[in-house]
């Protein structure tokens, strides 16, 4: 008699995870809107200057959402807070490629001189007096869900919780800031501390990488990035990859004419081109990293959304700034570095005070919602208060606010301060 010997086969492997046809939609739409800049880029084609502001205009806004969904799902392959500082790097590429052509073509036209800072320092201020609040809000309005089921004590809608890790941005972001008051004090932006600001950006990126997570484990990423990463391994770095290139080439292609276009825009619309530099250029170039961090508001994860704003920021007064003078000077302008006049003192003035009041709001690893209300006012202010004395005046309530807020939360200055020089399981960055 034969014994039958019965075998299991073996289950079939579950399909790999494939991206929706809704995602690809999204991608090809984006394509789509920068397919004109790229014609008009290839042929020459520019009917006139507010035609041009639109086109291109467009095109890097669609290309910075690329770079953020990329940027957001290579997390996937990139984890702690390295991932952070790199997503806020790449997230404000677009504004980089339009504040390093300002700084290239004053080199030889000292009439853009003054739209390098325009530019830095409209999108500094408005990420922290719009886009941090915006992230507060949004965070605290999702934290009463979880009052309401007892997940969370009431005070969760009222204050902000940081993550622990965020220590060590703060105390760059507050180093930083300090630093900024020599911008105005020297009047330029000298080659030699744009190098100094160069070595600290990365100090700043390799300190970052030997930060461990609060919790040690990965969030869950949803949407187009979640989209990206349910990829298989190999399918999913491809295609980031290529989303980088393609949105990094048009954002290149298209900085130059659109960097053009707001200049001469002003005359065509009857508006200061200094404005349009100082606030729309940011608007189209800074809207995706907005929105990354608003969907990470709303996923219940407003520390990290912060976080990633707080990183940009580092990124802008490291990387950015130290960047203007030796663009400056590749293009042709002397190497005592970057020039400013009158009103870029006052600017850049205004906008270190603004970052100082910043870090003594959040150096608590506490953001109360009345902090965010009275950052926001405090924006408003400015777009009413345009005169020299009146900024000077705004940027001494600034700091003077600071201090106030800072003897406040003066327990937690020193282990903040001292972040980036312990080591990450130091109780100090706990």
């Amino acid at each position: 008699m034969t014994d039958t010997i019965a075998v299991q086969s073996p289950a079939p492997a579950a399909p790999a995870p494939r991206m929706g046809a809704s995602a690809w939609g999204r991608i090809a739409i984006c394509f789509a809107i920068a397919v004109p800049a790229v014609v008009f880029r290839l042929t020459g084609f520019a009917p006139n200057p507010v035609v041009d502001l639109l086109v291109f205009g467009a095109a890097v806004v669609a290309a910075s959402f690329l770079l953020a969904w990329a940027a957001e799902a290579a997390q996937k392959d990139i984890a702690g807070a390295l991932a952070i500082a790199i997503l806020a790097l790449i997230a404000v590429l677009p504004e980089y490629a339009v504040d390093l052509y300002y700084a290239f073509r004053s080199g030889s036209d000292p009439a853009y001189e003054q739209f390098a800072a325009a530019n830095m320092t409209g999108s500094n201020r408005l990420l922290l007096g719009f886009g941090w609040p915006l992230v507060v809000v949004i965070s605290l309005l999702v934290a009463r869900r979880f009052v309401r089921v007892g997940a969370l004590p009431a005070s969760a809608t009222r204050v902000l919780e940081l993550e622990r890790s965020s220590r060590v941005d703060i105390a760059f972001l507050a180093l930083l800031a300090v630093i900024a008051f020599l911008i105005p004090a020297m009047g330029s932006i000298p080659m030699w501390f744009g190098f100094v600001l160069l070595a600290a950006f990365v100090l700043y990126l390799w300190r970052a990488s030997k930060t461990a997570d609060d919790d040690g484990e990965d969030e869950e990423l949803v949407g187009m990035a979640g989209n990206l990463a349910s990829m298989p391994q190999r399918a999913r770095r491809w295609t980031i990859v290529a989303l980088f290139v393609v949105a990094a080439a048009v954002i290149l292609s298209s900085a130059e004419p659109f960097a053009d276009a707001l200049v001469q825009s002003g005359g065509a619309l009857g508006i200061d081109s200094y404005f349009l530099v100082q606030w729309l250029a940011p608007l189209a170039t800074e809207a995706p990293e907005f929105i990354v961090a608003a969907l990470f508001a709303l996923r219940g994860m407003g520390g990290a959304a912060i976080g990633t704003l707080i990183a940009s920021k580092v990124n802008q007064w490291s990387l950015l700034v130290g960047s203007l003078p030796i663009a400056h000077v590749l293009g042709g302008g002397t190497t005592g570095g970057l020039p400013l006049d009158g009103r870029q003192v006052e600017e850049f003035m205004l906008t270190a005070s603004q970052t100082v009041l910043g870090v003594a709001i959040i150096i608590a690893l506490r953001f109360h919602r009345w902090s965010a209300i009275a950052l926001v006012a405090l924006f408003a202010v400015q777009f009413v208060v345009t005169d020299t004395s009146g900024r000077w005046v705004l940027s001494i309530v600034h700091l003077v606010v600071a201090l106030v807020v800072l003897w406040i939360s003066r327990r937690d200055v020193v282990p903040t301060i001292t972040a980036p020089f312990r080591r990450p399981s130091s109780p100090a960055l706990r």
